[in-house]
């Protein structure tokens, strides 16, 4: 018995080795793994990661404190090969867990785990595959299927993210999905099913004011229960892996890419609007985007530039508007960071700049939001700390700035 453990903690320490010092890794080639045969055809893996925030804010209420600690993201992901064919996958965890969400006995409607994926997969050739279920196989652009595990910005652009919550379980739909390349071009295209208890599940349309996300709840899963989604690109450089749908921020100077895409959501009826005497009608919900990503090594020193932009045309109805993220009108991102020179294995930093614009129907006015920041590498990816300033107005509201520590590590 004895043996057997310290057998079991020598595979676990040599796998967390090679995961340790493996500078940049970034295609979910890290974790442990597990050979189920002699030939590893049939294995599986579990990756963990855990991002932990301190959050400085000025412009508070007199009595919020204006320093705020949090778990962002807490994760485990889990895939087996049952075959060369066939493929499963789980990931569950929680976001955004605080002071004010937490709960006292782990329980209850706070911020706690729950499934963000959970789908099968059968390979129709060397090239394509079918899959089905609770699915992160998204549309639009890059940022809409962004993996939280190699971001080059402290997180995400929000308004990427386009439908969370809206008509989906956290950007994953229920649906059955096709993906694959043909030589450069790739593709990946769903057919899913929309939520009725979304974000808006409590509001009803205005007689003659703007359109609300409720076109399931209000006209019936047949005229409003679907939803369509796909996103292309064209790879002319290295070619990026589709084995998982989770697109990769930062390469830190191990690739050559450069990528050209486009992408759509289309949601029939997914939004209502109500007529002076309390008529509904459906409204298609569409969104649309084309983008650039482009990251590769500048010389032998180590240093590498990562850049991405992209246009996003957003139409979820007239006047649509929730909160200050959702909002029907165009918006345009772009953010470029640079990896200084340095050596493999050794701490490197990466500086970036980020810019968001928006044009927002509803409030005749625009949104903006720039940040600017960087990362500390300690193992690639795996281990790192990011600062970032970020300053953002919507509308003719103040200005409301912010400045976020972030420590990672992932397995």
């Amino acid at each position: 018995m004895k043996n057997s453990l310290k057998n079991l903690l020598l595979v676990f320490c040599i796998a967390t080795a090679s995961v340790s010092f493996a500078q940049g890794i970034t295609e979910y080639t890290g974790g442990f793994k597990v050979k189920l045969n002699e030939d590893g055809s049939k294995y599986f893996r579990m990756i963990t990661w855990g991002q932990f925030w301190a959050q400085y804010q000025d412009d508070v209420p007199d009595n919020t404190s204006k320093l705020n600690l949090s778990v962002r993201r807490a994760r485990l992901l889990t895939y087996a090969q049952l075959n060369k064919k066939f493929l499963i996958l789980t990931h569950f965890g929680l976001n955004s867990l605080n002071g004010n969400n937490i709960s006292p006995l782990g329980k209850g409607e706070s911020a706690q785990l729950f499934f963000h994926g959970f789908w099968g997969e059968y390979r129709l050739g060397e090239n394509h595959a079918i899959g089905a279920g609770l699915h992160y196989w998204n549309g639009i652009s890059r940022l809409n299927s962004q993996s939280t595990l190699n971001f080059m910005t402290l997180d995400n652009n929000r308004q990427s993210w386009a439908t969370i919550g809206l008509s989906d379980q956290f950007a994953r739909h229920i649906g059955v999905y096709l993906k694959g390349k043909l030589e450069k071009f790739h593709y990946q295209i769903a057919l899913n099913e929309a939520v009725s208890d979304n974000l808006q599940a409590t509001v009803d349309p205005v007689n003659g004011g703007p359109a609300i996300y409720a076109g399931r709840r209000l006209l019936g899963s047949k005229d409003a229960g679907k939803t369509y989604a796909g996103y292309f690109d064209y790879q002319f450089l290295d070619q990026e892996s589709n084995f998982l749908p989770y697109r990769v921020g930062s390469y830190l100077g191990s690739k050559k890419v450069f990528n050209v895409g486009a992408g759509f959501f289309l949601h029939p009826s997914g939004s209502v609007v109500a007529d002076a005497t309390g008529n509904l009608t459906g409204e298609d919900v569409s969104i649309f985007a084309v983008d650039a990503f482009y990251d590769s090594p500048l010389s032998d020193n180590g240093d590498a530039i990562t850049a991405y932009a992209t246009f996003q045309s957003n139409d979820y109805g007239e006047d649509f508007l929730l909160g200050t993220t959702y909002a029907t009108g165009n918006m345009i991102y772009s953010h470029v960071g640079y990896l200084l020179p340095g050596e493999q294995g050794k701490t490197r930093f990466q500086p970036y700049l980020s810019f968001n614009t928006r044009q927002i129907d509803a409030i005749d006015d625009n949104a903006t939001r720039f940040g600017f920041g960087a990362n500390a590498y300690f193992t690639g990816h795996h281990s790192k700390l990011s600062l970032e300033y970020s300053n953002q107005k919507f509308g003719d509201a103040d200005a409301i700035g912010s400045v976020t520590l972030q420590a990672m590590i992932y397995l």
